[in-house]
Formats: structure tokens, C-alpha cells, sequence
């Protein structure tokens, strides 16, 4: 809405529950109005979900909306995106990660982050609060571990079972800032149903725009129900958390 402009990049775009398309985040991007948005790449690995993409392709697409639907691992399929130099610097572009647990490796958030050199790419990225523990914990193979490994991208994973959620999200947040230098990182908590209830995720939006974190702020405030006593509160937390 505010740059009337731009590419869309979901990495895991078939929905994660096909009974609830009301939650299907590339079907909403799609059908949001006005239709500013021009380009869309939608990425996913599995066969139900491509069918699921290339009927919102066949519905959707036109000379004003150019979707293009890649089948595949998105950490490799990621590249194939930045390598067709469709994204150029001037475009606004947006990177949702919605990944269900340890998909998206941590190469593949510094690749999205380093490609273009003003006005980084926008990162929408879900951390799995709610089962992140339990995940690990069960993690026994060598396959697996590797896996967690090249999610979080360090070999200090194991830490992460130490800390609680709020300071857990933050701490995923400033690596978004410390280590892919974007200017600001925020953790929003994605709750259940039930309002107030366990967090099941954290969806960290990370901007290198000034004017972005507070736009956000307002949004996550309208879709949450959540008053400016109760964010502003949290935002106070995450600042004396980072020192800032």
C-alpha cells in the first residue's frame, strides 16, 4: 500500500492447512486491493501444493500480475530468483518465510538479505515458538541435526532451549540487525485462537526503511486487537532488551 509497487516472494506458499484458506497468505496477497503488487514468485516443494499455486496462477495472472509459480527446495530455488535479475535495486520487494519449522536455512535468509545493496529486501520471517523446544529435543539423527544446523546457521542451536520465548524471539530478531545489517528487526508474537493465548509463532519483520517499523507496529496492532498500552509495553521490552 505504501510503495504502490512491488515483487512478492513467498517461499512456502501452498497453504499449511487447505480448510482454512481464509489464512492463506498468497491467496490474500493475490486478491488485496488496489493491485499494486506485479510480480510474484510462489515456491514450495511438495506436488499437492504446486497444483494449489498454479490454480491461484491460472485465476490470477494477466499482463499486470505476472505470478510465477517455481516447484522445488526454496533454499535452492531462492537462487534461481535472484539469478534471473528480475528483482532489480529500485524494486520494492517483499519475502514472506512462513516455514512450519526448519525449512528455510539460515544461507538462504543471508542470500534474500545481501542481494540488493539499498533498500534490502523486506523479511517476513516465522520463527516456530510454540514447538521449537520440543523440535530439538527430539532431534536424534544425523540427517536432522544437520538440519537444525543450517536453519539456524551457528552450531549454538542447542542454546536456544535455555531461553524463554520473549527473550528467544528477540534474541532471533537481533541477529536480522547484527549480522544481516538490516537498520531494524522486530519479533511479533502470532498467537492461537484463543486472544492472549500461547504464542505459536514469532514472525520477525526485519526493514532496512525508516518509516516501516512503525507502520508495522500499527498493522500487527489492527489484525491483533492488541491496544497501544499492551505493544507499546512489549516494544519497551524488546528496547531495554537490546539497549537501545
Amino acid at each position: 500500500m505504501i510503495t504502490k509497487h512491488g515483487t512478492y516472494v513467498d517461499g512456502f506458499a501452498a497453504p499449511q492447512e487447505s480448510s482454512h484458506e481464509d489464512m492463506w497468505a498468497a491467496k490474500l496477497v493475490l486478491e488485496m486491493e488496489p493491485s499494486w503488487l506485479r510480480d510474484f514468485w510462489l515456491c514450495d516443494i511438495s506436488n499437492s501444493g504446486i497444483e494449489r499455486l498454479k490454480k491461484l496462477q491460472a485465476k490470477h495472472g494477466s499482463n499486470k500480475k505476472r505470478i510465477r509459480v517455481m516447484e522445488g527446495d526454496f533454499n535452492e530455488t531462492v537462487h534461481k530468483i535472484l539469478m534471473s535479475r528480475k528483482i532489480t535495486e529500485k524494486t520494492a520487494t517483499f519475502a514472506l518465510l512462513d516455514q512450519r519449522t526448519f525449512e528455510c536455512h539460515w544461507d538462504t535468509v543471508r542470500a534474500l538479505s545481501e542481494y540488493k545493496s539499498s533498500h534490502k529486501i523486506e523479511l517476513f520471517y516465522f520463527f516456530p515458538t510454540g514447538w521449537v523446544d520440543r523440535s530439538i529435543a527430539s532431534a536424534r539423527t544425523p540427517q536432522k541435526l544437520d538440519e537444525i544446523e543450517r536453519w539456524w546457521g551457528r552450531d549454538d542451536w542447542r542454546d536456544l532451549r535455555k531461553i524463554g520465548g520473549t527473550e528467544r524471539a528477540v534474541l532471533v530478531a537481533k541477529r536480522f540487525e547484527n549480522e544481516l545489517n538490516y537498520g531494524r528487526a522486530l519479533p511479533f508474537a502470532i498467537h492461537d485462537q484463543v486472544r492472549g493465548g500461547r504464542a505459536m509463532y514469532h514472525m520477525v519483520h526485519a526493514t532496512d526503511h525508516p518509516e516501516a517499523p512503525q507502520l508495522m507496529i500499527r498493522a500487527y496492532r489492527k489484525v491483533s486487537g492488541r491496544t497501544e498500552r499492551e505493544t507499546g509495553e512489549t516494544q519497551i521490552n524488546f528496547d531495554e532488551f537490546w539497549g537501545d
